[in-house]
């Protein structure tokens, strides 16, 4: 959640503070982003979205999918980028639209973006079994391990090896631990030891620390 400074007069005094955003507007640039935190500062008031709740979320990074609306309407493409907050996916090269940048004394740019699809309504899985577009619900395998399976004609659609893409690695298998990473023999150790001991006893004893003084008799009537 984004923070702003907002100054304010208190009882004749400025005074600067931190004020927090309560409802934050998740849009096309991310939260970490600060065009995302300029749409956001404090004071800036946009419509309110509704957002339909969905159950169970069904794309990930890397899923073919079908666009149903639109001058692209039966084409085929990637799912690149999801914004669950808003159910938006973006579909690799399909559903773009032109933004023109005018900046004085700068020559105009033209560039080309891609625009958000609703997962609700205007995309849809494909089948990996005909690549025709389906509905799709989640099942167990025989070894317990939850699936997604297509409601035509139960084929499973496996997860996509791009979903489980980060910044820090391609594969969890790949992946190696850095100087700030902890290991998993660390993990493993305890080192907690539950005592009858409150925080301040429990410091006094590792310090050394040891109370001389006497508390004063207390009389209740």
């Amino acid at each position: 959640m984004f923070q702003g400074t907002v100054t304010e007069n208190l009882h004749g005094l400025w005074t600067t503070r931190v004020r927090q955003r309560r409802n934050w507007r998740f849009t096309t640039y991310r939260p970490w982003t600060e065009m995302a935190k300029q749409q956001n500062n404090p004071g800036v008031y946009r419509k309110k979205v509704f957002v339909e709740p969905i159950r169970e979320w069904n794309f990930y990074r890397g899923d073919r999918v079908e666009i149903l609306v639109g001058k692209d309407k039966g084409k085929q493409g990637i799912v690149d980028c999801i914004v669950s907050e808003r159910n938006w996916v973006f579909v690799q090269g399909l559903n773009c639209t032109v933004r023109v940048i005018k900046q004085p004394g700068m020559p105009t740019v033209a560039q080309k973006i891609e625009t958000p699809l609703l997962v609700t309504s205007e995309v849809a899985l494909v089948d990996p079994s005909d690549n025709k577009p389906c509905s799709v619900e989640w099942r167990y395998t025989e070894a317990g391990e939850r699936v997604r399976v297509s409601t035509r004609t139960n084929r499973l659609i496996p997860r996509p090896a791009m979903a489980e893409e980060t910044k820090d690695y391609k594969k969890k298998d790949l992946y190696k631990d850095g100087d700030k990473d902890t290991s998993a023999d660390e993990l493993k150790l305890v080192t907690f030891q539950p005592s009858k001991k409150t925080f301040e006893q429990d410091l006094m004893d590792k310090r050394g620390i040891v109370e001389t003084r006497k508390p004063a008799p207390t009389f209740w009537y």
